[in-house]
């Protein structure tokens, strides 16, 4: 279950690690994806030249993949750029955002009120292995960083619902109307604060930001192909965008974290 795509880099030197939230390690907003292909067909086929739905609906979901880790307000910038492309007048950033929210939220309270009744476990919304995998990296003094491209305070809400705020140094998310890019940010000033060298950092995620800027800034890319919705085996198309964009290693989840660390830290 463990994949490793390249090995050039020094094992056993990790000081730092950087999480990506959903789909890495909450399961809370799965399905989020075709939400917002959804929303964003809905809006292409009211331009005037606008494809088939069909066609509509495969470059949406392209779209969606290869954004996925950047903040939400940059991807609804996305989709209004296509709308213009298509002879529209595109919303604001925002306005898309709004109506993809609102559709999303009411699934996340639906599974938040099961958490809250009861009904559910934290660990059951949340990748396979991740609260272990989280306990062994600080058991072994590695710093531990939680970014995302979702709205900080959802970010922080999430994970304190998942009680897992604790095993993290500090947390980040995007800002309301930010387009800027919050995961390469962090990684490129994660380097410079702790004059960090090659292999000295781990990036752990599902989407293209947070594997592209950590094999840029000289860290260890750990893919996480992802079948949110079955919480179990792996997501090819997952798995293939990130190894495009240069993971070091695949995993599905974290089942198999003694051996993942044992790996990564060459022990």
């Amino acid at each position: 279950m463990i994949e490793i795509i390249r090995n050039h880099w020094q094992r056993g030197r990790i000081r730092h690690a950087v999480f990506d939230f959903d789909g890495t390690l909450s399961l809370i907003r799965e399905g989020w994806q075709p939400i917002m292909i959804a929303v964003m067909v809905d809006a292409l086929l009211q331009t005037p030249s606008h494809e088939s739905e069909p066609e509509l609906r495969q470059m949406a979901a392209d779209l969606v993949a290869w954004t996925t880790g950047q903040t939400t307000h940059y991807q609804m910038a996305c989709l209004g750029q296509e709308v213009a492309k298509r002879g529209g007048q595109p919303l604001d950033p925002p306005t898309y955002k709004q109506h993809f929210l609102d559709r999303l939220n009411e699934r996340i309270e639906q599974r938040l009120a099961t958490l809250r009744a009861g009904r559910t476990t934290p660990d059951a919304l949340m990748v396979p292995g991740a609260r272990t995998l989280l306990e062994t990296l600080r058991a072994r003094g590695v710093q531990c960083y939680l970014v995302s491209g979702s709205d900080e305070w959802y970010v922080v809400k999430e994970a304190a619902a998942l009680h897992i705020t604790s095993y993290f140094d500090s947390i980040h998310g995007a800002q309301p109307d930010s387009v800027r890019p919050v995961k390469k940010e962090f990684i490129h000033g994660l380097v410079a604060r702790h004059h960090l060298s090659e292999s000295e950092f781990v990036s752990f995620g599902d989407g293209t930001a947070e594997i592209e800027e950590a094999v840029r800034a000289g860290g260890i890319a750990v893919g996480v192909a992802s079948n949110e919705a079955e919480r179990a085996g792996l997501d090819e198309h997952k798995r293939n965008l990130l190894i495009q964009v240069g993971a070091h290693i695949i995993v599905p989840d974290f089942r198999e974290h003694e051996k993942l660390v044992a790996y990564l830290f060459d022990v």
